[in-house]
């Protein structure tokens, strides 16, 4: 069955010409309610033409989050703390190896079509993973990236990266998760993302036998950023926002 999200045309998220997002990231574990205000700072300054758009790369500390959609019922064990949060999306974890890619554009000046933009993001991941040669894929009924794990099971799947974003005045906040080398113990104490078949799990690249380095997937993100959304400017590193 062809996913609906593959045939949308993703050609039209491109800044204008001579116009560069700012690349950012951090060197230091971002605390999550400091990043989310900086965030919602920010996602402020570009609604009113005082900033320019924005990609932070950083990590968090262990924590979990719950968005729009989450279930109290989704943590099971109180390993860390959970933090409600406004994006989409139900409960996740953010730790120590995973990269976390906050996402911060003019959607209207872009192209307002959220349902294109979670496409967008989701190629944007896609791309990234095919640079390690690892296949990534889209499925109508889940919100992410997913590998077949063929060595499981028949009809095995894990979710290699989560998206969760949410837009005020047509700017774009949150963004996306790609699990590099987090301790992946810690997914256990939660349903993630409201996925309760046991046929689908959570990876990452080093789980995968790709013992990558962040260094090199920053640079194959934003490779494959360029090419969806346009010409980034690099900031490097930075503490905040």
């Amino acid at each position: 069955m062809v996913n609906a999200r593959q045939i949308l045309d993703l050609t039209a998220f491109a800044g204008a010409p001579g116009v560069a997002a700012e690349w950012r990231i951090s060197d230091r574990p971002v605390d999550y309610l400091e990043a989310v205000a900086a965030m919602e700072s920010r996602a402020a300054e570009i609604a009113a033409g005082t900033a320019g758009d924005l990609v932070w790369l950083l990590e968090h500390p262990p924590v979990y989050t719950s968005g729009t959609s989450g279930k109290a019922q989704d943590l099971l064990e109180a390993r860390f703390p959970l933090f409600a949060t406004g994006r989409g999306g139900q409960v996740t974890y953010h730790g120590p190896g995973q990269r976390v890619a906050y996402v911060m554009l003019d959607l209207k000046r872009r192209r307002p079509d959220v349902r294109a933009y979670v496409a967008a993001l989701e190629e944007w991941i896609i791309r990234t993973l095919a640079a390690f040669n690892v296949r990534g894929e889209r499925r109508e009924d889940r919100v992410g990236v997913w590998v077949k794990r063929p060595d499981k099971g028949v009809g095995f799947e894990d979710k290699i990266a989560a998206i969760g974003v949410r837009l005020k005045r047509w700017v774009s906040f949150h963004g996306i998760a790609l699990n590099v080398e987090p301790d992946l113990s810690h997914f256990s104490a939660i349903v993630p993302c409201g996925v309760v078949d046991p046929r689908y799990g959570v990876t990452s690249l080093v789980d995968l036998g790709l013992p990558v380095t962040m260094m090199a997937v920053d640079i194959a993100l934003r490779q494959a950023f360029e090419e969806i959304f346009g010409a980034t400017q690099a900031r490097l590193p930075e503490t905040t926002v």
